[in-house]
């Protein structure tokens, strides 16, 4: 088994490599989803964020409300540790338990937004940046997720810094361009990855 990290800084077009590598035959433990997935209603994770944060971030059918806790959280780094100490240890378990049950011979990718930040790159045989500049980041979150130029600046002030990623990277996807671009350095970086021993 090949333990792969792959991040990026949000807007850099990790989610599309990620999907890219799923269609090439990579298990994908995408820890966003999971993290979704352990605050469901009725989860001791719910449980654990409405004790420290209220019951006002749920909506009134009793479901996390994602942008109000985000408001929260994206404004205040003390209160987003808060979060990641509750939310960041449940990940783990689960992505181990799914990790477990990948191959012998599986290339098993786990999408990480935030291994730079919680200095996690050890956990993993290689690391793969999917890198794309400040600017280009900025324009994707305001043109295709709806966001306000301070919100996306916001949310990419919250992680680590360009610099940061790269220099946990053992191999660098350049989404700087167009999507019609990116394909085949996936495919190139994913050839790399099966003929790792």
């Amino acid at each position: 088994m090949l333990k792969v990290g792959l991040t990026g800084g949000i807007g850099a077009g990790k989610s599309e490599v990620s999907r890219l590598f799923a269609s090439y035959g990579a298990v994908i433990i995408d820890s966003d989803r999971i993290a979704r997935e352990v605050v469901e209603p009725g989860t001791p994770g719910l449980a654990a964020v409405v004790a420290e944060f209220g019951a006002g971030v749920l909506t009134p059918d009793g479901a996390l409300d994602r942008p109000k806790l985000g408001a929260i959280v994206f404004a205040d780094t003390a209160r987003l540790a808060a979060l990641n100490a509750i939310v960041h240890p449940l990940v783990r378990a689960r992505s181990a338990a799914l990790e477990s049950a990948a191959g012998a011979d599986a290339v098993v990718v786990h999408d990480v937004p935030l291994l730079a930040e919680n200095g996690l790159a050890p956990l993993y045989d290689l690391v793969v940046v999917v890198d794309a500049s400040t600017g280009t980041r900025l324009d994707r979150l305001v043109r295709l997720r709806g966001m306000t130029p301070d919100e996306a600046r916001a949310r990419m002030a919250a992680q680590a810094t360009r610099e940061q990623r790269l220099a946990v990277a053992d191999l660098v996807v350049d989404n700087d361009g167009p999507l019609e671009e990116l394909e085949p350095k996936v495919r190139a970086v994913w050839e790399e990855l099966r003929n790792r021993p």
